[in-house]
């Protein structure tokens, strides 16, 4: 068993050592319109990338910013990594409660390409060409997360690995598989979903699954 593995584990165990988004409602509790399921369903356009391997992935950090970057598997191992224990819930109405991510969180990333004043949004690209928008307040929330594992398992490759977004506090369609870019920019831009009429800040507790639904 790798140190690694071990040190997740012994957090693991340990469940009050694990950061996890506080609770809308009582304990184990759903959004409203939301149904439980025990295994995380793969979703996706239809359509997938290659297989990514780790020394393949890349992850570049551009828009309005003093430098565009390239962070790659060495460098992301390199930073500090967390565990979030949270609750799942799908735009399309299925929920997953108590699952278990580690990974980078993103807010240890925005300070390092040098972001102008007037970024207050971003877009997240995937491998596959989808994209999300979120306000840049969602991507440096404590618990949004560069994730690579999964319930103490390697993110494989139908759920997003080697590496996807986790936004937990807000409905799955905004946590990007195969993650290859993050743009900082001003002003809102619609992903590939809100552009088809899906909400645009997708808050589960408030239902904000389409576009006017506020």
């Amino acid at each position: 068993m790798s140190t690694l593995t071990q040190q997740l584990m012994t957090l693991i165990g340990l469940g009050g050592y694990i950061r996890g988004v506080p609770h809308r409602g009582p304990r184990g509790s759903l959004p409203p319109g939301q149904h439980e399921v025990e295994h995380l369903p793969v979703v996706d356009l239809g359509r997938r990338p290659p297989r990514i391997t780790r020394p393949e992935w890349q992850l570049e950090l551009t828009g309005a910013v003093s430098r565009s970057l390239q962070l790659n598997w060495t460098l992301l191992m390199a930073m500090p990594f967390a565990v979030r224990r949270c609750d799942v819930h799908c735009v399309s109405r299925w929920s997953r409660l108590g699952m278990v991510w580690a990974g980078v969180p993103t807010r240890a990333l925005v300070g390092t390409p040098g972001l102008s004043s007037v970024v207050d949004h971003v877009t997240v690209e995937g491998y596959d060409g989808y994209t999300t928008n979120l306000p840049l307040a969602a991507l440096t929330h404590t618990d949004t997360l560069l994730a690579w594992r999964v319930d103490d398992h390697e993110l494989c490759h139908r759920h997003g690995g080697p590496v996807r977004l986790v936004v937990p506090h807000v409905y799955f369609l905004k946590s990007a598989k195969w993650v290859k870019r993050i743009e900082f920019h001003s002003g809102d831009r619609p992903g590939f979903w809100e552009s088809r009429g899906y909400h645009h800040l997708a808050d589960p507790w408030r239902e904000q699954r389409y576009a006017g639904q506020d």
